[in-house]
């Protein structure tokens, strides 16, 4: 099962801007790239998620989408607590094959306080 579409970062042209114009977090096995949607005549939208696995991580892709599925498990599970109004792009480093869920969601749980998209925390610093 996979995350819901208002919450899927879908276009080329948003996951370069998000590249170009987002601030950048990084873990051991993550880099996380967060861009503040803020048009203030609209409603804010959802917070959009795109992933991306290079083929430098591995070369097979049982191996790329398995990663790609247990970092959507983890979005998941923080959806509830997102702010909505964000562009985020997570980047898996190399040598990530063998990183385990609980690691996954350790590094997205610190890397999400850290860019302060969870409620709760401030969001002064990424505008």
């Amino acid at each position: 099962m996979g995350l819901p579409k208002p919450n899927r970062l879908r276009h080329p042209k948003a996951f370069q801007t998000v590249y170009n114009r987002g601030k950048r977090y990084q873990s051991s096995h993550l880099v996380m790239r967060v861009l503040l949607q803020a048009d203030p005549k609209q409603p804010t939208p959802p917070t959009q998620f795109g992933i991306s696995v290079s083929q430098k991580v591995s070369k097979k892709a049982v191996t790329r989408n398995r990663l790609k599925r247990q970092i959507k498990g983890v979005i998941r599970l923080f959806l509830p607590t997102i702010q909505p109004g964000f562009q985020v792009v997570i980047v898996v480093k190399r040598n990530t094959s063998e990183c385990k869920y609980e690691h996954f969601l350790r590094e997205l749980e610190e890397l999400l306080i850290k860019a302060e998209i969870i409620y709760g925390y401030k969001r002064e610093h990424i505008l």
